[in-house]
Formats: structure tokens, C-alpha cells, sequence
């Protein structure tokens, strides 16, 4: 993918900010680059910060979504890859959330030197329940994910988002519903088995990159317990930060305090 015409272009990669150190913002399943839209004229003043879509949003080309390809992580890994690598980029900070999460992890282990600092948003690296594990679902839960997006995506999505989102806060349900709603039903059903059929455990002895982990205290998707697993098992000393709110979506619904926490975390004047 992106090699007729660069990864920057297909990926709508976009900079914003004048700074020196480069922060890259990673979104989640069912989002784009506009889920940071918040945070971005706070971070804008500190960084040259760099948006771009995952290959699932609606707003790149159809075509450029192989489906095999992006039936596991790498595929996504191998992108942000190539994309640091066309904009000349090396010891980038990345805050990658959700599934980017891991997505960031994966590309630190294919190629460290493009990473200073890895901050790692609601991630997990496995989302199935395990023996001495907990990731959050049991497999039944997983099916009548998978079933429910199949049959009725757009009432799916209707309880879904505000399942996520999991404040009071209309106007970020709404975002996050209309967000998923674009997405082709068959495409989100592709990504959804990818991220919740994940098991990528074995990635995070192997990154060596500073790390961040920052989780809401109360996360319907990743539960606490992640946090501390992600912590225990990364190659490199870590630090985890509890948001004081709850949802997976704190750049949306506690931004002010999710920017306080990238501050302490970035070390930023």
C-alpha cells in the first residue's frame, strides 16, 4: 500500500505545530485523525505534531484496504513504518490509542530508532479473556460482537458508542457514533475480528522504548488489571498514569486532564 503515491498522501498525513520534536497521534478502531481534535492546539504549541488515518477510515482510498494484510497488526505496523521513514523521521514521541496502542509497539521493535518515547493510551495487547489473564471479554462476548456487526452495524454502533464513551457527554457519543457509522460495515467487521482476536502478548518484552501507559480508572474495553500487565512484561522501565474519569476516550471526554498527564509524562516546560 502507498507506494504508487506515498504514505503520506494516502494516509492524509498532516503536521500541525512548529516545534522541533515531532509527537505522532495514533487513533483507534472506529475513528480517525479527528478524534484528536482537542488536543491538538494544546500540543501544537510544544511539538510539530503529525496526524494521519489508519487504513480502514473512510477517508483513505477503499481500494488500498487488502483485507489480508491488515488481518493482523503488522500490517498497520508496516504503514507507520513507512510513513516515518517517507518524512525522514527518527525519535518521534508516539501516542498511539486503542489498537495503535500496540500498533506502535510492533513498529518499535521493527525499527526502534524511529521512537524516543512510546505513550501507549487504553491499549492492550490482548483483549480475550486467558488462563491467569483477564483482557476484558470472554470469546461468547467476542462472537456477538463480531454477530451484531454483521447484522445490524447501525444499531450496533448505537449502543456500542455510548458503551465507550461511558460518561455523560452527548456530544462525544454522537462524534464517536457518526465516526464508526462511516466506516463500510465489512471493513469494520474485519478490523474488529483483528483487534479483539489479537493476542500480542509476546510483543512487550521485546520493545525496548521508553514507555508511558495512561488508562482511565474505569475503561469498558481494557480493564485496569491491562495497565499493570503491560507495565510488568515491557522490556524497559514504564510509567502508568490513571485518568481520574472513566471511558475509553479521554481525548474526547477528559482532554484537559488527558494534556496535564502527557505534560508530566513528556517532561514538556
Amino acid at each position: 500500500m502507498g507506494t504508487a503515491c506515498g504514505y503520506v498522501h494516502s494516509l492524509n498525513a498532516i503536521f500541525y505545530g512548529n516545534g522541533i520534536q515531532t509527537l505522532v497521534l495514533a487513533h483507534g478502531f472506529g475513528t480517525d485523525q479527528t478524534v484528536w481534535h482537542y488536543l491538538v492546539p494544546f500540543l501544537a504549541c510544544y511539538f510539530k505534531v503529525l496526524l494521519f488515518d489508519l487504513a480502514f477510515t473512510p477517508n483513505v482510498p477503499p481500494a488500498l484496504y487488502d483485507p489480508n494484510k491488515y488481518s493482523s497488526f503488522d500490517g498497520y505496523a508496516e504503514d507507520l513504518v513507512c510513513l516515518l521513514d517517507e518524512l525522514k523521521l527518527k525519535k518521534t514521541i508516539y501516542v498511539g490509542h486503542s489498537m495503535s496502542a500496540m500498533i506502535g509497539c510492533l513498529a518499535a521493535i521493527k525499527k526502534p530508532q524511529l521512537f524516543q518515547h512510546l505513550v501507549l493510551l487504553g491499549g492492550s495487547p490482548r483483549y480475550l479473556n486467558d488462563e491467569g489473564y483477564e483482557g476484558g471479554f470472554s470469546r461468547s462476548e467476542v462472537e456477538a460482537i463480531f454477530e451484531s456487526v454483521k447484522q445490524n452495524f447501525s444499531g450496533w454502533t448505537h449502543t456500542f458508542a455510548p458503551n465507550a464513551i461511558s460518561v455523560n457527554n452527548p456530544s462525544a457519543v454522537a462524534e464517536f457514533e457518526q465516526s464508526l457509522l462511516k466506516m463500510n460495515p465489512q471493513v469494520a467487521l474485519s478490523v474488529a475480528k483483528t483487534v479483539f482476536l489479537s493476542d500480542l502478548r509476546w510483543v512487550l518484552p521485546r520493545v525496548h522504548v521508553p514507555c508511558t501507559i495512561i488508562q482511565t480508572r474505569k475503561d469498558p474495553i481494557v480493564p485496569l488489571s491491562v495497565a499493570s500487565y503491560i507495565t510488568k512484561k515491557l522490556a524497559t522501565p514504564s510509567k502508568v498514569q490513571i485518568l481520574q474519569t472513566q471511558g475509553h476516550f479521554p481525548q474526547l471526554t477528559a482532554y484537559r486532564s488527558l494534556f496535564q498527564v502527557l505534560r508530566d509524562s513528556l517532561s514538556i516546560k
